[in-house]
């Protein structure tokens, strides 16, 4: 019954999974690039980091910074290209500021965590 869950055209390995409560207060400084659309700063938390993205004054969306494309890899490993994309450097993987792959050779989107915004306190959590 478990094979039937698994998907044999699919050879890559899973990202880990890492319990994620993390708390981002919107005013600080150091978050200053999520005062504008598009704006992505990065966090502590999860299994190689966390991207937060702000779509509006009222959205905000987390990723994971494990690429999902050889994530084993010690290099696999997002970054942020301010207002145009994010990437792996390591793959040559592209995604969205919405997660989605974009070019390279990922086949997964970022995995992504769940947000709540209260005030100017963003809470991140799986």
């Amino acid at each position: 019954m478990l094979a039937a869950c698994n998907n044999s055209n699919d050879a890559q390995p899973q990202i880990p999974l890492a319990a994620v409560n993390e708390l981002v207060v919107l005013t600080d400084q150091k978050n200053s690039n999520l005062r504008f659309d598009n704006g992505a700063v990065y966090i502590n938390g999860g299994v190689k980091g966390i991207i937060v993205v702000r779509q509006n004054a009222s959205s905000y969306l987390a990723f994971e910074r494990n690429c999902p494309y050889q994530p084993l890899d010690t290099c696999a490993r997002i970054k942020i290209d301010p207002f145009i994309r994010l990437y792996d450097p390591c793959c040559k993987s592209q995604f969205s500021f919405q997660g989605q792959v974009q070019g390279g050779p990922a086949t997964r989107n970022l995995r992504q965590y769940n947000t709540a915004l209260s005030g100017n306190l963003l809470t991140i959590t799986n």
